[in-house]
């Protein structure tokens, strides 16, 4: 039995029947957290004094294409019709599976070290299933907790082949999946479904991959927005047809009509939002106004790391303060003076990187809070470091000024991934040299590099 007593920490649980950076001690036993109060004997427990440390959830990336990880940096001036066009149509498609599996490894530990204990990896790369088992082994190997999405490339058809739009997901390769290695619900790898939808398929696909997620019990998340549907009028087919409900995502979605993103939450999908990318490609403004309105507790990704940053700090600000500079412009629109006071709290924002998330993955019952009886996935923040101390709020301070570097301590499942500032992970060192050669070779295959640097 491992036992851990977090001691004296200003606790942020985001679990309400405690008060939000009050101190207090953290007991993990095993892989779950144990006791929680104002002073918990641990025992025989080895003892962290977290005196000078903020003490909240592992954060979630609720939505990130994990293997893009090599490529960091090339879509920084890209629009959305540029990344599909270069990402999809060239770069992926020079992809070996152990270009998935390295970039999904370091992408994954890089998350561990912003403090992101989890991520929803959609996983539109897979062309073999060898693609799809180093995508796994990659996310596997890292010591996260991911929500794996098995996606379809989209490709330039070639001579005889159908378009991408017109192919189903391999009902094969999922019951291989799900009937083998992703079996289980439990693991800290789980599987779900990355589907085309309305966005990207026609009508008949888009009914059938969401039949194939029901029958297999998977997420089915769908990536929507950036250019008209495809196939309008699905998604309101899907509902009638009960396709749609709580195991239903929804990333983007920034050109809907208030009555489809009515009708959605009404069914019980659940919406992801990736500002930062969003508002660099083109997409529009975010729907984070609409959906609060409804009530719906959306989440949010990093979503493209060649494009921006991919830590949860970065997202949490865009996200918030995006949409309080569209609330207050649409305060003055109508005549009115600016709200007496903000429209967002930093509560709410860290709940779209915690709780939210796991709801998302539905699995909120184990994660995305620390209560008794949860998973033992814990982020500690040092407060001391000079852009935070001092600090007088600790949910605003987490929020508006804590970054990855002020990361110090992070586990999974009671198991610490990082400790005092630095990654446990063997031969993190040669994995980073072997992306770096990863992503290179792909750029110069492709002609966009000319030779190694």
């Amino acid at each position: 039995m491992s036992k851990i007593l977090i001691k004296g920490g200003r606790l942020i649980t985001m679990e309400s029947r405690y008060e939000a950076g009050a101190r207090g001690d953290l007991l993990v036993v095993d892989d779950k957290i144990a006791a929680i109060g104002p002073s918990v004997d641990g025992g025989d427990a080895a003892v962290i004094d977290a005196a000078d440390f903020i003490v909240m959830p592992g954060l979630i990336d609720s939505h990130v294409h994990t293997w893009q990880t090599g490529l960091r940096g090339v879509a920084g001036d890209w629009t959305v019709a540029e990344y599909m066009r270069a990402m999809h149509r060239g770069l992926a498609t020079y992809f070996r599976p152990e270009d998935i599996y390295i970039a999904n490894l370091v992408g994954a530990l890089s998350k561990l070290n912003a403090g992101i204990t989890t991520l929803v990896d959609w996983c539109h790369n897979n062309p073999t299933p060898d693609h799809t088992d180093a995508a796994i082994d990659g996310l596997e190997e890292s010591g996260a907790r991911a929500l794996f999405l098995h996606g379809s490339p989209k490709p330039n058809p070639k001579p005889g082949q159908k378009h991408f739009s017109e192919m189903p997901m391999p009902r094969a390769e999922v019951e291989r999946l799900r009937k083998g290695r992703m079996a289980s619900d439990t693991r800290l790898v789980t599987m779900g479904l990355a589907v085309l939808g309305p966005q990207y398929s026609v009508h008949d696909v888009c009914v059938e991959d969401f039949k194939l997620a029901r029958e297999y019990g998977l997420i089915a998340s769908a990536h929507t927005g950036g250019a008209p549907l495809m196939s309008p009028g699905t998604f309101e087919q899907l509902i009638a047809l009960g396709l749609i409900d709580q195991r239903t995502n929804i990333v983007h979605a920034n050109n809907f009509d208030d009555a489809l993103i009515k009708a959605l939450v009404g069914a019980g999908a659940s919406f992801s939002v990736t500002a930062d990318v969003e508002l660099q490609m083109g997409f529009g403004n975010p729907i984070t106004g609409k959906l609060r309105a409804l009530g719906s507790a959306l989440s949010i990704g990093s979503d493209v790391e060649p494009a921006v940053a991919g830590d949860m700090f970065s997202t949490m600000r865009v996200t918030m303060n995006v949409q309080r500079n569209l609330d207050n412009l649409a305060a003055l629109a109508r005549g009115e003076p600016l709200p007496a006071t903000t429209t967002i709290t930093c509560y709410e924002a860290l709940e779209w990187a915690t709780i939210n998330g796991a709801k998302m993955m539905g699995k909120a019952d184990q994660i995305g809070s620390l209560a008794p009886g949860k998973q033992a996935d814990i982020t500690l923040i040092r407060t001391t470091d000079l852009n935070l101390h001092p600090v007088h709020s600790p949910v605003s301070s987490v929020v508006l000024q804590a970054s990855l570097a002020n990361v110090d301590t992070v586990l999974v499942a009671g198991k610490f991934v990082k400790r005092d500032g630095a990654m446990l992970f063997p031969g993190l060192r040669a994995k980073q040299e072997k992306l770096l050669e990863s992503g290179r070779r792909i750029l110069m295959d492709i002609g966009l590099l000319k030779e190694a640097a």
